[in-house]
């Protein structure tokens, strides 16, 4: 079976972009940004001869002065733009850059959407030629700043460069928009660039723009794994409509067997089947594409409609290419299993999401579809490194930095260098505080070719932590360092930790090693406390509703039911010890995905039993019980989607408690007899009385308003347990596959065993193949003579592509 290494393709296809990179400012957007880091493409960038590697969204004019090729002796004349949205979304970022670099004569835009995947989208204003249209439409927008520009050289200072608002007619619409260009908090107030782009304007050059697709935007994980970036347009674009069969806009819509209306489709199945086209295109494959799902065969049947003849005669390597719906299996993904990098993607902060900014407004977009945008998590996370240091050495650390900042202003403000800058903050105390002492980013599946992710793919917590000690000795060596440790075959916390203190010592051993080092401190963190008890509580809970899921539909509710008291006794015992802690004990949050895993298995082992839900009606309504006590119980802290419009109810409700309680924990335990008859006269007092029954009837209101948001909880939870049985045929071959489980108290997911089925040439119901054009052409035509093409089966194929439409976790990688 033939391989292919998507790290080598990505930077391939890097490589092939080099002379509009040589000599050019690049800036990438936070999608781009997030999927160029896995692969490690900033040094292969640099040396194609970027000037500088810098963010389309915190775009400065101080860009063009960092500048880390230092032979280049004029300042930059071309901006290399990578974008993984729109055009349209993107444009108010490029007009900025343009308008802070004022030497700028040439402008490349490469988009990870292609011409027809902006035609086709809901959003986007430009038409089929949308390349075309998007440079006529940014030079005429740069002709227009440069014209703002001229009228106010008087005061260069303070220009207020705008933007366009796109419409569907691409008319300019000028309003005050956003400020470009140098700001008041700049060291210098006057930019060095000021001059050229007075001469560009007097010489009547017009800006160049070129526009062009660039398919090869995602995050390999490793070599034959990959993701979509979680702040790209096709991962933000909703999977499904609002409807009854929609369980969230980044799913799948549930599978019933019904094609899709041509008006119904969701822009994110549009733009998933261009990237697979193109993807496939750019990779020189011919596809034979088979689906598992009513999503999928929609993208399949899409996939079709751009298939042409022309694509037959081109020498392409055949490859099978099986798209999977992710609501056929939302029990894998829910589990917490024995792979370490899950754990570890599980322990660590994500850095804030930057794509909300890109919300354009645009008056021609239906209020429903820019209100559907998906928010994944960003993949690019945060590992705090104070731990590599001693104490002593992080605050002089924290200290240098202060000063090399204060070289860099000195050295920008070159007309000043002798002048003091009193603006600069001090770092030295934000370290201790995380907001300095973290190495943010993604991490690297590929750093000067070491494929560190690709090796913990399917490891558990121990094997991990050996391999990354492995890793860690290799440093050493290449650095000549002697190892705390050798000849030992297994590995702890505190040895993982003296060997990134080792390599911490020297700087260029701290930036060459940052790839290893970055996962080791990452390992620490997931297994220190909390995390580790929590997860360990995780799979635990997990195995227990596994095997009692195969007893009784009771012994399961009474599990579920059971777990959702314990965290509600958890969080009281906590609210009511402020100076203690109960570090690793599941959550009422956690507890409601436990109860998804407890109804999804529950689905799967008593389909006949489902009516109005998998389990009895007094089973049912126990469960609905506890959940509305638990919330109540914790009315301040339940932050739920479900409970949207009841949070100034619960904050006053969460007070009365916290009152009540302070109140019960300040009074005496005993009253004496004269406290007794002092307070005789109080107890009839008509205003207490009538305070009372209305926070009584207070009360009754709000748990009757929370039991109708549960009850719309446990109707999406019947969704969930239901969803083999809205597709009989689909159902069919799901039941099937069970054969190709190896272990019940191990699960293996649904990929494992769709492949492992595929493989040993199993027939699977509900498993759907698309004929090419070629197929299409002999079924129709050369078929009436005997001459037919039989169904290909995909385990056939010599390459092999499984696409899951909703994502996918390391479980069902390793």
């Amino acid at each position: 079976m033939v391989a292919v290494d998507l790290i080598a393709s990505c930077q391939d296809s890097i490589g092939q972009i080099g002379d509009e990179i040589a000599d050019a400012l690049v800036y990438l957007d936070a999608g781009t940004l997030e999927a160029f880091q896995f692969i490690g493409a900033f040094p292969l960038l640099l040396e194609l001869g970027a000037r500088a590697v810098c963010s389309l969204e915190s775009t400065s004019p101080l860009d063009a002065v960092a500048e880390w090729n230092s032979s280049f002796a004029h300042p930059a004349r071309k901006i290399v733009v990578i974008t993984s949205r729109l055009l349209s979304d993107a444009h108010r970022y490029i007009i900025r850059c343009l308008g802070n670099h004022g030497t700028v004569s040439h402008c490349t835009v490469l988009t990870a959407i292609s011409e027809i995947g902006h035609s086709a989208y809901v959003g986007s204003p430009l038409g089929p030629d949308a390349f075309r249209e998007y440079e006529t439409l940014l030079i005429q927008d740069h002709e227009e700043l440069l014209k703002k520009c001229g009228k106010l050289n008087k005061d260069k200072d303070n220009i207020s460069y705008t933007e366009r608002d796109f419409t569907s007619d691409g008319d300019t619409k000028w309003g005050s928009g956003v400020h470009y260009g140098p700001s008041e908090s700049s060291p210098r107030k006057k930019d060095f660039s000021d001059d050229d782009l007075g001469q560009v304007e007097a010489r009547g050059k017009r800006l160049s723009v070129t526009v062009c697709h660039f398919p090869m935007i995602f995050s390999p994980i490793s070599s034959r794994t990959f993701v979509l970036p979680s702040e790209g347009i096709i991962a933000e674009s909703y999977l499904s409509n609002h409807r009854e069969d929609s369980l969230s806009p980044g799913l799948p819509s549930i599978s019933t067997g019904k094609p899709f209306d041509g008006d119904e489709v969701p822009p994110g199945l549009t733009l998933t089947a261009q990237f697979l086209y193109h993807l496939a295109n750019k990779m020189d494959l011919k596809l034979d594409i088979f689906s598992l799902g009513d999503t999928s065969r929609a993208i399949g049947k899409l996939m079709m409609d751009m298939s042409s003849l022309y694509d037959v005669g081109r020498n392409k390597s055949s490859a099978g290419l099986l798209i999977v719906d992710r609501t056929i299996d939302l029990l894998t993904p829910c589990l917490h299993g024995e792979s370490f990098l899950d754990r570890m993607l599980s322990s660590l902060p994500r850095k804030e999401r930057t794509s909300s900014c890109y919300a354009a407004k645009n008056p021609q977009t239906p209020s429903e579809h820019s209100q559907a945008t998906v928010k994944r998590s960003p993949l690019d996370i945060k590992v705090p490194f104070e731990s590599a240091f001693g104490k002593e050495e992080t605050k002089s650390r924290t200290s240098m930095l202060s000063e090399s900042m204060m070289a860099f202003v000195s050295g920008w403000n070159s007309a000043e260098v002798d002048s003091e800058v009193t603006w600069l903050p001090d770092y030295s105390d934000e370290a201790h505080d995380g907001k300095v002492g973290t190495l943010s980013g993604s991490f690297l599946s590929n750093y000067a070719g070491v494929r560190y992710l690709e090796a913990l793919l399917d490891t558990g917590a121990k094997d991990g932590l050996v391999l990354i000690k492995k890793l860690l000795m290799e440093a050493l060596q290449l650095e000549k360092l002697s190892s705390p440790s050798k000849g030992r075959q297994t590995a702890s916390i505190s040895e993982l930790r003296s060997m990134v203190q080792m390599l911490c010592q020297h700087e260029l051993s701290l930036v060459r090693n940052r790839g290893i080092i970055q996962l080791a401190l990452a390992a620490e963190m997931a297994l220190q406390e909390p995390q580790s008890t929590r997860w360990e509580a995780f799979t635990s809970a997990e195995r227990i509703l596994s095997v009692t899921s195969a007893e009784t539909t009771q012994s399961l509710a009474s599990e579920i039911r059971d777990f959702i008291n314990t965290s509600t006794s958890v969080e009281s015992h906590k609210q009511g010890n402020t100076m203690g802690s109960t570090q690793g004990l599941l959550t009422f949050q956690d507890i409601l995905l436990l109860t998804i895993v407890g109804y999804i298995l529950a689905g799967e082992n008593f389909p006949t039993s489902i009516a109005g839900g998998p389990f009895s009606w007094e089973d049912e309504r126990s469960l609905k019980d506890v959940v509305v006590d638990s919330i109540l119980e914790r009315p301040s802290s339940v932050k739920f989607r479900f409970l949207d419009g009841l949070e100034k109810e619960l904050e006053a409700k969460g007070r009365s408690k916290d009152g009540d309680r302070n109140k019960d924990s300040s009074e005496p335990t005993s009253t004496t007899t004269d406290d007794f008859d002092d307070q005789w006269d109080n107890w009839d007092d008509d205003d207490d009385a009538d305070h009372q029954k209305e926070e009584a009837y207070g009360d009754m209101q709000l748990k009757l308003e929370v039991r109708d948001r549960v009850d719309q909880l446990f109707k999406f939870f019947h969704s969930l347990s239901s969803m083999r049985l809205h597709n009989q045929a689909l159902g069919e071959g799901l039941a099937a596959l069970s054969r190709f489980e190896t272990d019940s108290y191990s699960r293996k997911g649904l990929l494992y065993k769709l492949i492992l089925a595929v493989l040993t040439r199993f027939d699977i119901p509900g498993l759907e193949y698309h004929s090419s054009a070629v197929g299409r052409l002999f079924k129709s035509g050369l078929g009436r003579f005997g001459l037919g093409q039989s169904k290909p089966n995909f385990g056939d194929q010599s390459f092999l592509i499984v696409f899951v439409v909703g994502g996918i976790n390391t479980l069902e990688v390793s």
